[in-house]
Order: structure tokens, then C-alpha cells, then sequence
């Protein structure tokens, strides 16, 4: 079957490479930022907001889209414009609503005296880091679209099995288990409710079924 995928030049097959590294390395990097936030909710007890939770579903949909794109070059060895265009833009339509996001709980506690929500990171809170990372992926992600066209059709890593595969089934399972936990976790904090309370202090699904009082 590897005979019939197209041949690529060294450009197109060097661009192609990059590509699909850096794809790996877009889903794995959000995929390992929503991990952070669970960190903080299960290791350090710091119950996550309505907002909180909204970024994170950006976040992984953000990585969402670049593992479109893995999964399209595991699979069918070659990327076409299209499958750039439809994982970038996931991507991109991802980062740009976390950016509004995180804005805006940035906006909610940017009053002098107001401590903010949650804990902080050299300095600065969660939500104030996420609206950082998701102004550099909106960079980031124009960057490798205006070279898509260069790269379509020419990555072709599944012509070679070894770290090509192991890292892209890594990126892809990756981010299937922290997606998984993640609905995990909202259910458990929302319990049988249609919204989450503005500031939480219980997983309230334990409270629903009557195991905590």
C-alpha cells in the first residue's frame, strides 16, 4: 500500500515532518494543560468554575483538531489540503474562543485588592497563563497554515513505523484518557444539575445519590 501513497520531495517531505510533529506536539502540550488543571482539582482540592471548565473543554478541543490531523497521517499516510485546513481550523476556532474565555475571568478579578480564583503559577493564576498559551497558539497555528499548502499530500510518516507511530498512537491515546477524566470529573462536580455553581465547594454528584450528607 506504501507504494501507491505519493513520493515526497525533500521540501514538501521535511515540511510535511514538521508538520506532523508539531501537530503531535500541539495535542500532547494542550492534552498535558488540561492534566495541570486536574492536578489542582484532585491533588491540591481547588474545585474548578463554570469558566475553568469551559477553557478546558477549548483546550482539548484545540488539541482535538491537530489530532485530526496525526490520526489522518496514521492512517492514510498522506495529509491533503483539506485535512490541514479542517484540523488547523478546529484549532484555531478552539484557541481564539479560550482566548475570550479566560478574558473574561481575567476581566472578573482584574480590581485592585481582588485575589483572584485559585491558586497561583509564578505569580500568575490559571486562567491568566491559559489566556497566554492560547494568544501564542492562535500565532502558532497561522503559522503552520500558511505552509499547509506547501505540505499537503507529502507527509507521509506511516511509510515509516517507528517513532512517526509511537508518538502519534501516544498523542492520540493521550488525549482520549485525559478527555475521558475530564467528563469524569465535570459530571461528579455537577452532579444531576444543568449548571455548575458559580464558585463550588463539593463534587455535588456524591451529595445527589445521598453517599455524603
Amino acid at each position: 500500500m506504501s507504494s501507491l501513497l505519493p513520493e515526497p520531495s525533500l521540501e514538501g517531505g521535511l515540511l510535511g515532518r514538521v508538520q506532523f510533529w508539531f501537530a503531535c506536539a500541539f495535542a500532547i502540550g494542550w492534552t498535558g494543560v488540561v492534566c495541570g488543571g486536574l492536578f489542582y482539582q484532585f491533588g491540591l482540592w481547588e474545585y474548578p468554575c463554570p469558566l475553568c471548565i469551559v477553557q478546558r473543554m477549548f483546550m482539548l478541543l484545540a488539541a482535538m483538531g491537530a489530532a485530526h490531523i496525526v490520526r489522518t497521517a496514521l492512517t492514510r499516510g498522506a495529509v491533503t489540503g483539506r485535512d490541514y485546513m479542517m484540523g488547523w481550523g478546529l484549532s484555531l476556532v478552539a484557541v481564539v474562543a479560550g482566548s475570550f474565555a479566560s478574558w473574561r475571568q481575567t476581566m472578573l478579578h482584574v480590581l485592585p485588592g481582588d485575589k483572584g480564583y485559585g491558586s497561583e503559577v509564578f505569580g500568575l493564576h490559571l486562567y491568566v497563563w491559559a489566556w497566554i498559551l492560547f494568544q501564542a497558539s492562535v500565532v502558532a497555528v497561522g503559522i503552520v497554515l500558511a505552509f499547509a499548502h506547501a505540505t499537503a499530500d507529502r507527509s507521509v510518516p506511516a511509510q515509516d513505523p517507528g517513532a512517526y507511530r509511537t508518538v502519534g498512537m501516544l498523542a492520540l491515546w493521550f488525549l482520549g484518557l485525559v478527555l475521558a477524566v475530564n467528563l469524569v470529573a465535570v459530571f461528579l462536580e455537577e452532579g444531576f444539575h444543568w449548571f455548575l455553581p458559580d464558585d463550588p465547594t463539593r463534587y455535588q454528584f456524591f451529595y445527589d445519590v445521598g453517599i455524603l450528607d
